[in-house]
């Protein structure tokens, strides 16, 4: 049977480093048997339809044979799009009031793992606050006029390691809930 995915990829095009064109990602996805291969923006957001497999051996696959093709590791961390619509439509900034400065992210974990702080945390700043977790997802809010997004990202780098989760603004995922959605 086969499932819509999304793959996030972690390191990408970022400040000019670890360039993977998205022509080339689409092809070399195609050639691991993917079908419908459709990427979002350049950061490494991949939709596709694949059979249905574990998530962890599929992320596994899909990141050795990159790291082959492109020469350095890509980090993967897979979801189903039924989890992705749960995320979208149990929407946890509702209550968030957004200015110029607010910015809305979602954290994507490899694996399930304890926070050591309790939620919702709030930065001594006051300029970031993780709002929830759940499903192998944390919610944080941004005011980039106290803080940059690379220091308020590494807050949960650090808890969980640079490896083990990626983040996506949550504009990204409205994006890729519109293309599945055409």
């Amino acid at each position: 049977m086969k499932e819509k995915y999304i793959a996030f990829l972690r390191g990408i095009n970022v400040g000019g480093h670890h360039k993977v064109p998205m022509g080339e990602l689409r092809a070399e996805m195609e050639k691991l048997g993917f079908e419908e291969v459709t990427t979002i923006l350049n950061t490494g957001n991949i939709i596709f339809d694949a059979i249905s497999e574990d998530l962890e051996q599929l992320e596994k696959r899909i990141s050795e044979h990159l790291e082959k093709v492109f020469g350095f590791p890509i980090p993967t961390i897979l979801r189903k799009w039924e989890m992705i619509d749960g995320l979208l439509k149990n929407n946890p900034f509702q209550e968030e009031i957004i200015t110029k400065d607010i910015r809305l992210y979602v954290s994507f974990l490899k694996k399930d793992a304890e926070m050591d702080f309790q939620l919702p945390w709030i930065s001594e700043d006051k300029g970031y606050k993780i709002i929830e977790k759940r499903e192998n997802a944390i919610w944080s809010v941004l005011d980039v006029s106290t803080l940059k997004t690379t220091k308020a990202m590494g807050i949960l780098e650090r808890q969980f390691g640079k490896k083990n989760i990626t983040t996506r603004n949550w504009n990204t995922i409205k994006r890729i809930e519109k293309k599945l959605l055409k």
